[in-house]
């Protein structure tokens, strides 16, 4: 075994493929959807390295066309989430032992697997199962989890080569430890890239993972889970346990060996996994470390010295891509009243160019929301503006008969505190209110209060002292925060993604703040010349 002291190749940003009209890119990812689309897949549960099936299995469909199935799914029992821990024990030993280059040296392929010839496989099955656009996809599927895997394997060592200071005749270390038992990655449906993430990040780390993904993207996580083990990832490391979350959190949540959840998704689901945690907290081996990624309320806040032209992109782009199903994505809007007439006639028509329906078609904006519970949600809310006296601008409409659609929907209130306001919605629906100018504190104080959510927020002003002012009342409202940019887009290695208040615990995925959760550290003290007495030097003399 080699003793060399080594350095992984130094990461960067995937290059985003563009698809443009005669790219080999648009050909390759033109032929892999139809590959997919014609013929239905079986999506077995991976414990221990082996493919197990059940008794219950669901449709896999998409959701822009929802007759369309694309698989069929098999969800575990309590009996297969037992299988899985016990394939969490098997391999933990081997995993932790194993050294760090070789760990290393798995996900870096993972990566340039992605990079290559995994690209338009991983990248068709999110347009068909998750109903992204093209564009979206390369920046999720392929940009980003390339990103995580290549960035994650440089913060791990970096972690690693952290050491404390020594004295005289003594050599002080930390080493870095897996933690005791299992990691629960219970992942979400709207980015490919945080489903590889969670269970991944752990892992290089020496943990071992049970990886619950969501129903819903359930297509493109088990392609993942197929290139991870191609990329050479030992049985038992990650355990791929589709299931739906009550079944699943039943049987792992209160187990003795959880070490840890790695979480993203909706604010009271985690409560839920929290509150259970604590209820369970003198059953545990240790604590368990507790990471999660939870809702937002994102806002863009607009300054009278703002850039009409950049707010309208950015607000185009940050509210209505990908439907609005990003936990960034801008759901309300502050605008001072002096910019807001003409801006908004220009947003209304903006909104009117959006075209939107089956991703396949290059040319579709937006696709359709993921599945039928999302489409009812974003249809009562749009009923609930109109009910509590907001005027619908632009959009409003819904149509599921062939797949889940809403259309871009542009609200206007003069009730700050109103519903659609100040609760998530997780759809392509944003509310504007329009302040006046000489309420700008107040309207920062609203903007901070109405919502129990902290993610992301922009603020749009051509005055420094303006920026200064806004940024700073608003400290607290976003653990990301963008200046004259859309309240979306972080980009691992460049802005740590991450909130606070009920929207998570502000770990920062794509950073090195992730990736210290995931260890247990040992500090060893070694004395090169200790001490033959018990005596010392003051006892000598009354």
């Amino acid at each position: 075994m080699s003793n060399a002291i080594t350095h992984p190749p130094h990461p960067s940003n995937e290059p985003i493929l563009g698809y443009a009209p005669g790219t080999p890119e648009k050909a390759a990812l033109k032929a892999e959807i139809a590959a997919q689309r014609a013929e239905a897949i079986e999506i077995p549960m991976i414990i221990g390295g082996r493919e197990v099936t059940s008794n219950e299995v669901e449709d896999v469909v998409e959701p822009h066309a929802h007759g369309h199935v694309l698989a069929k799914a098999h969800l575990a029992s309590a009996e297969q989430c037992a299988q899985a821990v016990d394939a969490c024990r098997a391999a933990a030993a081997d995993w932790a032992r194993m050294p760090f280059d070789e760990r290393a040296a798995i996900f870096l392929k993972a990566a340039d697997l992605l990079a290559g010839p995994w690209r338009q496989r991983i990248n068709a099955a999110t347009v068909l199962g998750q109903s992204k656009t093209p564009f979206q996809s390369e920046i999720d599927a392929a940009c980003e989890l390339i990103d995580f895997w290549r960035y994650n394997v440089a913060y791990a060592r970096e972690i690693l080569t952290w050491q404390p200071d020594s004295q005289p005749a003594m050599w002080n270390r930390c080493e870095y430890r897996e933690l005791e038992g299992f990691v629960l990655a219970v992942t979400p449906f709207n980015f490919t890239s945080i489903a590889g993430n969670l269970p991944t990040a752990p892992a290089i780390m020496g943990n071992v993972a049970i990886w619950k993904p969501s129903t819903t993207s359930l297509l493109s996580n088990y392609l993942l889970m197929k290139l991870l083990q191609e990329a050479g990832l030992p049985d038992g490391v990650v355990n791929f346990l589709p299931g739906h979350g009550k079944t699943v959190g039943d049987a792992l949540l209160p187990h003795p060996e959880l070490a840890g959840i790695h979480f993203t998704g909706s604010t009271p689901t985690f409560q839920t996994m929290w509150r259970t945690v604590g209820e369970n907290i003198a059953s545990y081996k240790g604590y368990p470390r507790i990471v999660g990624e939870t809702g937002g309320k994102d806002f863009i806040f607009a300054h009278a010295s703002a850039d009409v032209d950049a707010l309208l992109a950015a607000t185009v782009r940050g509210a209505y891509e990908y439907q609005g199903q990003k936990c960034s994505a801008a759901s309300r809007m502050y605008v001072p009243r002096s910019i807001w007439g003409d801006m908004k006639d220009r947003l209304v028509a903006e909104i009117g160019q959006i075209r939107m329906g089956d991703p396949t078609d290059f040319r579709m904006f937006m696709g359709a929301v993921i599945d039928e519970r999302s489409f009812d949600n974003c249809a009562r809310y749009i009923a609930t503006a109109k009910e509590q006296g907001c005027e619908v601008l632009a959009g409003g409409g819904t149509d599921k008969a062939t797949g889940y659609f809403v259309e871009p929907t542009l609200i206007e209130t003069s009730d700050p505190r109103t519903t659609t306001m100040a609760e998530e919605i997780f759809g392509p629906i944003l509310t504007v209110y329009p302040y006046d100018d000489a309420k700008l504190d107040e309207t920062l104080e609203l903007c901070d209060t109405t919502s129990p959510y902290a993610l992301t927020g922009a603020v749009f002003a051509q005055e420094k002292a303006a920026v200064v002012k806004i940024s700073d009342r608003l400290r607290q409202a976003a653990g990301n925060f963008y200046v004259n940019d859309k309240p979306t887009g972080a980009v691992v290695g460049q802005q740590p993604f991450g909130g606070a208040r009920a929207s998570g615990t502000n770990d920062k995925a794509g950073s090195i703040l992730n990736l210290i959760r995931w260890t247990s550290v040992r500090t060893l003290k070694e004395n090169f010349v200790p001490p033959k007495s018990w005596a010392y030097p003051h006892m000598d003399e009354e």
